[in-house]
């Protein structure tokens, strides 16, 4: 029986390789490595050598490594000329070694050191493929002094160091060429599977057109709930070259809250011009939060809650978690109202997981209800939330009337910024 044997090899390790045909005629040496994206992401496609006639890319199942540690063509005929067309490839030297990637498995940003590779199999099913990338010393080691070691203690003193790899499958590269990246077939789809939170820490260590290139490639709701968790700074600069339609369309997604603080910090010419292209329901809820004075209860809150009537039952609870639009993971009670839009009661949604469909929200709420008014300092406001240990606070206007509700992750945020 056949067994498939695998042989580690590093990037570094292999360029400059000579590569020579059937009869060990050189014909060039390894300037590079493509490698497939898309659905054949992470296979080596080609390799590419500097020959006298220039740059040629020869297919990965063409070439093996020989027992004297130099590359060797089985047909000549399958080497091609360039001629400066990339291709649908990733080059591994070119675009990967010192450029940031994102590690998605530990949701950050890395600088590539080097690449290792696998020969898979022997003799003509000898090919090559991607087995991970190094963001550690091992890989700087390497490159800095290849030449001026011999082979063998280089490899010693470069194994000194801890290994520090990323697999392929956990590596999102990133191409700021918007025209590339299609036709690389790149997309950003596992970064819209990570926690905002995650997403907006790896924004913040990438460059301006990293930045960019990530960023737009998000869909609205995506893009939202990230801008909700970066510094104002940084927001403005993520939309600083989005036109006014695509703003609009995310801001549409974001908290009314959120999405007030974030117009307060545009021109008001391009805060205007943003709200125009808005839905008429969604400008409203803003630009009623942007009267607000931004240091009050009423400009820290929020218009998005979930309320019934006062004579409202449990099995009415669900339809209404349904129907809102807001973020329904931050949802922690559920504020019963009167025909004045006056609070009279609020019911903990833990309290309804043991409740009969049929039970009213009046006998399962608590009565004192704690608010405070649209006009309260933020300092003031953080006082009260520490003081009774608060999750969410409803904000009433002068006649006594809820407008919103101000959440506890706003007041931290706020107390943050004091530090």
């Amino acid at each position: 029986m056949n067994h498939r044997t695998t042989t580690r090899v590093s990037l570094t390790a292999l360029l400059g390789t000579p590569v020579t045909d059937a009869q060990g005629a050189v014909c060039g040496r390894l300037k590079d490595i493509a490698v497939a994206t898309g659905a054949d992401a992470g296979k080596v496609a080609g390799l590419v050598l500097k020959t006298r006639a220039g740059l040629a890319l020869v297919p990965s199942q063409e070439v093996r490594e020989t027992a004297a540690g130099t590359l060797q063509v089985l047909s000549t005929s399958a080497i091609t000329p360039l001629n400066g067309e990339q291709g649908t490839y990733i080059y591994l030297q070119q675009d990967l070694v010192d450029r940031q990637i994102i590690d998605i498995h530990g949701r950050k940003v890395v600088r590539v050191n080097d690449v290792d590779l696998e020969w898979m199999g022997e003799g003509q099913a000898h090919l090559l493929r991607v087995a991970e990338v190094e963001v550690g010393l091992r890989g700087a080691f390497r490159r800095v002094f290849k030449g001026v070691l011999p082979k063998t203690t280089l490899d010693q003193l470069a194994r000194r160091f801890k290994e520090r790899g990323i697999p392929w499958q956990f590596v999102d590269v990133i191409e700021v060429d918007p025209a590339r990246r299609v036709k690389l077939r790149i997309e950003y789809e596992r970064l819209a599977e990570m926690h905002p939170s995650d997403l907006a820490e790896i924004l913040e260590d990438l460059s301006p057109a990293e930045r960019e290139a990530v960023f737009t490639s998000l869909d609205e709701e995506v893009a939202a709930e990230t801008l909700e968790e970066v510094d104002p700074k940084l927001q403005v600069s993520l939309l600083e070259k989005l036109d006014e339609e695509k703003i609009a369309d995310i801001v549409e997604e974001m908290d009314p809250g959120a999405a007030a603080d974030l117009l307060a910090e545009l021109p008001e010419d391009r805060s205007d011009a943003i709200l125009e292209e808005m839905e008429p329901e969604e400008r409203q809820e803003v630009e009623e939060l942007l009267e607000f004075d931004e240091n009050s209860a009423a400009g820290a809150m929020t218009t998005d809650f979930v309320y019934l009537g006062t004579d409202a039952v449990v099995s009415q609870v669900g339809p209404a978690l349904r129907s809102y639009d807001g973020d329904v993971e931050a949802v922690t009670e559920i504020y019963l109202l009167d025909e004045k839009r006056v609070v009279r009661g609020a019911v903990p949604l833990a309290r309804l997981i043991v409740a009969q469909p049929d039970t009213k929200l009046t006998v399962l709420a608590d009565a004192r209800v704690l608010s405070c008014p649209a006009d309260m300092r933020q300092l003031d406001l953080a006082e009260m939330f520490d003081k009774y240990n608060l999750h969410a606070l409803p904000v009433v206007d002068k006649a006594g009337r809820m407008v919103g509700v101000v959440q506890a992750d706003h007041v931290i945020s706020f107390l943050r910024e004091k530090l």
